[in-house]
């Protein structure tokens, strides 16, 4: 069974044993899809309220967007846990030769630059996943508007743990091209994410 399809207390129990996997980075893709998961709540129980008609179609287009939105979150889950352990199994590579360190160093810088792009691709889910619960905050039902915060920040609290994935493994990463081009990808994402997250925050803190 793959670990997206476990149970919650399975999930919970492994997160809290000496496994290294699932970690962190798992965690802010699950972040990340339950904030998903929670804007499409709010539209489900906005769309078809008589009160709601006029912002009917907006709510269905932003449905479909956190449904798509959710399940590549939830599939990023899996590739933080098999990225890591292919890391774990370059580790464990045989080095007793030269030839041997020379070849085991090189698979390790290769898949720590794919263990840098995975969570910069949950970083960048989750500014969308924020953007998203703007607006189910604007408009959505206001007998649900708390989920649309609980939203918001489960998005940048996903956004702030993928982002330090991305530091932790640039930081053992030699090539310096690679590292400042990601890392610059990086800033231009969180650019101004506090301030959003604390604006849509606020709407919603004033409709309760």
């Amino acid at each position: 069974m793959e670990i997206k399809d476990t149970s919650i207390e399975t999930f919970l129990a492994e997160l809290a044993s000496k496994s290294a996997t699932p970690g962190g980075g798992s965690v802010a893709a699950m972040m990340g899809a339950q904030s998903a998961a929670l804007t499409s709540m709010v539209c489900r129980l906005t769309v078809g309220k008589p009160a709601y008609q006029a912002v009917e179609k907006d709510m269905q287009a932003l449905l479909t967007r956190s449904e798509k939105l959710q399940a590549e979150l939830t599939l990023m889950i899996k590739e933080d846990v098999d990225v890591f352990n292919k890391i774990m199994g370059c580790y464990r590579l045989p080095k007793s030769t030269e030839d041997e360190k020379t070849k085991r160093s090189a698979q390790i810088q290769i898949v720590l630059k794919e263990a840098t792009l995975v969570p910069l691709k949950c970083v960048k889910a989750c500014v969308e996943a924020i953007e998203l619960s703007r607006i189910a905050a604007d408009k959505g039902s206001l007998a649900v508007i708390s989920d649309a915060g609980v939203a918001v920040i489960s998005a940048y609290a996903g956004l702030k743990s993928a982002t330090l994935n991305v530091y932790i493994n640039t930081k053992s990463i030699k090539d310096t091209q690679f590292t400042t081009e990601k890392l610059a990808e990086l800033d231009a994402l969180l650019k101004g994410t506090d301030e959003t997250t604390q604006e849509i925050y606020q709407v919603v803190e004033k409709k309760l």
